[in-house]
Formats: C-alpha cells, sequence, structure tokens
C-alpha cells in the first residue's frame, strides 16, 4: 500500500468527484501521490447497480488518476459512526498512512455524509493508538479539510478556496462518468446537474479571482511558510 500524501474519504462513489474532483487531479499535476477511499458502494440508487456503480467508479477514476481507489465495504443509507466501523476505517488509514485527509463537512442533509464526518475524526484519533488490535503500525494524518457536500444549499465561509482552474473540464468528465447518478433518467433541460456543478465551481473561482475553486474548511489554524502563492 502506498504512503499516500493525500486521501479523500467519502460517504459512496462520486462524492470525491462532486467535491474534490478538481483538487484531486490539481495535486496529481503537481506529483502528489493521492487517493480516494469510499465507505460504502452507494446501492441502491433508482438507475444504478453494484456492477455499474464499480464500472462506473474504473471510469472516474482512471479520469482522476488516483494512486489508490479503495471501498470499505459499509452498509449504504445505513452508515454510522459505530466502534466496527470506526475500526475498519482507523486500520486502512494505518495501512495507506496518508498525510492529508479530506473529508465530508460535518453538517449535511444526508444522514450518511453526517456520518461519515464524525467517522473520519474517530477513526484519525484511532489510528495513532498503540497496544490496539488493529493492523499496521500507529499513524496519525496531521490534517483534516473538510469539503462541502450538495445537499444542503448553504454557504460558508470557506477556510480557503483552492484554484483548480486547469482541471475544471477533467473534473466534469470525471462526475460524468457516474451516468446512472448525474444523467439516466435526469432532465436535459439547461442547466443540467453538471451545469450546477460547473457554476459553483465558477462561483468559488470568483471569489478568488481565479477561475474555478473549490472550498475547504479547517477546524484547525492552517499555518503558511509565506505568502508567495496567494492567489
Amino acid at each position: 500500500m502506498p504512503n499516500l500524501d493525500y486521501l479523500a474519504i467519502a460517504a459512496h462513489p462520486d462524492d470525491a468527484e462532486l467535491s474534490v474532483g478538481g483538487s484531486i487531479l490539481l495535486l496529481k499535476s503537481q506529483g502528489a501521490k493521492v487517493g480516494v477511499l469510499d465507505l460504502t458502494d452507494g446501492e441502491p440508487t433508482p438507475h444504478g447497480t453494484p456492477q455499474i456503480r464499480r464500472a462506473e467508479t474504473d471510469a472516474a477514476t482512471a479520469v482522476l488518476g488516483l494512486d489508490y481507489r479503495g471501498n470499505l465495504g459499509l452498509p449504504n443509507r445505513s452508515l454510522v459512526n459505530d466502534l466496527s466501523s470506526r475500526h475498519r476505517l482507523a486500520g486502512a488509514l494505518r495501512e495507506l498512512r496518508p498525510r492529508i485527509l479530506f473529508a465530508p463537512y460535518w453538517e449535511d442533509a444526508h444522514p450518511d455524509h453526517v456520518a461519515a464526518s464524525a467517522l473520519v475524526d474517530a477513526a484519525r484519533f484511532w489510528s495513532k493508538l498503540t497496544k490496539t488490535d488493529l493492523p499496521g503500525d500507529p499513524h496519525y494524518p496531521e490534517r483534516i479539510f473538510y469539503y462541502f457536500s450538495i445537499h444542503l444549499r448553504l454557504h460558508h465561509r470557506a477556510s480557503f478556496v483552492l484554484d483548480m482552474s486547469p482541471h475544471i473540464d477533467e473534473k466534469i468528465r470525471a462526475i460524468a462518468c457516474y451516468r446512472s447518478q448525474f444523467i439516466e433518467g435526469r432532465s436535459t433541460t439547461q442547466p443540467t446537474i453538471l451545469d450546477d456543478i460547473r457554476d459553483r465551481a465558477r462561483y468559488w473561482g470568483w471569489t478568488i479571482g481565479a477561475g474555478f475553486g473549490e472550498p475547504f474548511l479547517s477546524r484547525e489554524e492552517i499555518g503558511l511558510r509565506g505568502l508567495r502563492d496567494l492567489v
């Protein structure tokens, strides 16, 4: 298993593409090792099956150029921050050894997203414990940066916005791999859901004077070694 620089943890396949797809592509272009760990298979859905969803995930993974993609196999629609799930995720963190985590923001209409956020917080702590039956050696990811979902139309003040302007088209292409979720059975009247996603990225880019951006929130203070790279 790779020692990852960044690991995006998502309740469902397609969540990472929706929320941090552009940032993943940016980080990959800068030479970082990046992975995605989906907690569930996201099924059932109206137009999907586990087989369809796996094929869609494989296609999106290829677009993103990920160094790792895994699925923890927890139950969709019933995701909870219980001890068993925490144990499994903490074990994965010890094996993957990411430096930075991307996790869902803790407030959302989808209960799976709320549970996933709490689960990442708890598993991050557990992954550093000694005298435990967890696999591998203790590991404590340095940071958690929270990404925003699309189920609640809230506007929080982000801790920072990442300029991923050169990668917006690839981000949309990765999301479009999930045809069962964003294309099949949906209206083709403009604007489509893909238009909405692009427009939101354009808005966040506008907030920092860039083309397209993705917002993140941090509970902890963020230190800078300089101001050269400010947008």
